[in-house]
């Protein structure tokens, strides 16, 4: 979502998250307000903290902040809904030309930009799923594993190695400060699909500590730990987050293949990372 945005005072900017019209992520009456009328909603230590109460919009490359528009930042949403559609209906036409099946546009997004450092961002997706909706356009959601289905003769390509991240590349993720990880990230992903070849039916409790494999090797393999790593900021408990998720990965995976499932040790920590309880285990056959 790179591109040159003009607001409504003519002040140019890049990205559609950075219009001046939309909240500001920086600023948080937790800082912001009076120390003694903030004081009974911050930390119990007095310490200020975030409360993710925001006033202000961002307004410019300025350190004054003007207040928060709801509506204007509406209209700023769905001016670029529009701005992004027409974009795809032109970036297909152009396609279309030099292609003997349907082009596919895929648009990866950080989910975390989403209602997050980008607060309007669901609204702008809601907006923008009611034009593909209802407007005249040329072509239609889809994923890509629905795509392959539909034409499975394509031409194959390997993309360049690149990242959000630091100079483009992967050293954030990758660097003398968190390489150790990796290769227990490695060795837990090669026995998730092992496990999957030897339980491919699995029911009941069996089933339940493959799915919660699945829970720990994905929480362990989240790119904040090493994030958090490279930059120095609470490094200890990132590093803990990792040991624990790939401690309690293995204990599993070694109860599973001895047949000897600690039920009592599979509820504790079933009960402390329950993301996505409806994994199906069985994407790693």
């Amino acid at each position: 979502m790179i591109l040159k945005v003009q607001d409504k005072f003519g002040a140019l900017f890049l990205g559609y998250p950075g219009d001046f019209n939309y909240r500001e992520f920086y600023r948080d009456i937790g800082y912001d307000a009076d120390y003694e009328y903030i004081k009974p909603y911050i930390a119990k230590n007095g310490a200020r903290v975030n409360t993710g109460i925001k006033y202000h919009r961002i307004t410019g490359k300025t350190e004054f902040k003007d207040y928060y528009n709801v509506q204007w930042a509406k209209d700023s949403a769905e001016k670029q809904a529009g701005h992004f559609l027409d974009s795809r209906v032109n970036q297909i036409n152009d396609l279309s030309n030099f292609m003997d099946t349907p082009p596919i546009v895929v648009c990866p997004y950080d989910a975390e930009l989403y209602g997050h450092w980008w607060y309007e961002g669901p609204y702008w997706l809601y907006i923008l799923f009611k034009k593909i909706y209802y407007d005249d356009c040329n072509f239609k959601l889809i994923t890509p594993g629905e795509y392959i289905d539909k034409f499975p003769c394509m031409q194959v390509s390997s993309p360049c190695r690149s990242s959000w991240g630091a100079n483009g590349y992967s050293e954030v993720w990758l660097n003398p400060s968190n390489d150790y990880v990796h290769k227990h990230l490695h060795v837990a992903g090669d026995r998730m699909c092992e496990l999957a070849h030897l339980f491919p039916n699995a029911k009941g409790l069996k089933k339940k500590a493959l799915s919660q494999c699945v829970r720990e090797l994905l929480l362990a393999q989240s790119s904040d730990w090493l994030f958090i790593i490279t930059n120095g900021t609470m490094v200890d408990y990132a590093k803990k987050r990792i040991k624990d998720h790939i401690g309690r990965f293995t204990a599993l995976y070694e109860q599973l293949k001895n047949d000897k499932i600690d039920e009592k040790f599979l509820k504790d920590i079933s009960k402390k990372d329950n993301i996505f309880p409806d994994v199906d285990y069985m994407i790693y056959y």
